[in-house]
């Protein structure tokens, strides 16, 4: 195998194994669950409740939210469909027209999502000057042109300034009838490209977590 050839063979190996290491960019910071609580008890049913006047945003995540609930066997009900209005401090229902909307669903559990700060940072991703050896007889030499065309073929990539955003979230999963918290876990995501990337990520890696922690099963195939 000659040098090119294991170069290629190496480069492609390398750009495999990033491609299969590659995976959301959101990830779990912290959780805690209430074991006494899950031990006895399976969810059945699940009120979903992302917090947000972002009615898109909410619709979407939810939506999702709501799908890998049946996948799991757990009957879902989305806050968009009961609460039409979307809530301000200013008109806030009171904490028992909020319960009896919730409650008039039979949901076993009450799961909510909420934004809990975000950050924007600006830095610079400087440039990169890279070497590619042309070949490496000597033939070449006998010429200017041929010398500097291949000795000297550079690319240069100038630097510049990028704006990293990073998302953090907190789910917390309640009792509907006691109101008491069984599960609750703090994420952190980085530079979603859209909200279609952020729904993704975000979901699959509560998941993973809601199934580590034995708050749910996971999906039948």
């Amino acid at each position: 195998m000659s040098k090119k050839t294991t170069y290629l063979f190496f480069f492609l190996l390398l750009t495999v194994f990033m491609i299969s290491c590659a995976g959301s960019n959101t990830q779990i910071t912290g959780s805690w669950a209430n074991k006494e609580k899950i031990k006895n008890e399976k969810i059945k049913s699940v009120f979903i409740a992302v917090l947000t006047s972002n009615m898109s945003a909410k619709t979407v995540l939810e939506n999702e939210l709501a799908f890998q609930a049946s996948q799991r066997d757990v009957e879902s009900f989305k806050s968009h469909n009961v609460f039409t209005r979307t809530f301000t401090k200013d008109n806030m229902p009171s904490r028992d027209e909020l319960l009896k909307a919730i409650r008039a669903t039979n949901a076993q559990t009450i799961f909510t999502v909420a934004l809990k700060d975000r950050e924007t940072s600006t830095r610079y991703v400087p440039g990169s000057t890279s070497y590619y050896p042309m070949g490496m007889g000597m033939g070449y030499y006998g010429n200017f042109y041929g010398y500097y065309s291949n000795v000297y073929p550079m690319m240069y990539d100038p630097g510049y300034y990028t704006t990293d955003k990073t998302y953090y979230l907190e789910s917390n999963l309640y009792d509907t009838a006691s109101e008491e918290l069984i599960w609750s876990a703090q994420s952190a995501t980085y530079n979603p490209t859209d909200l279609e990337n952020f729904v993704k990520g975000y979901t699959e890696t509560l998941l993973k977590q809601l199934e580590k922690d034995g708050i749910i099963k996971k999906a039948e195939l």
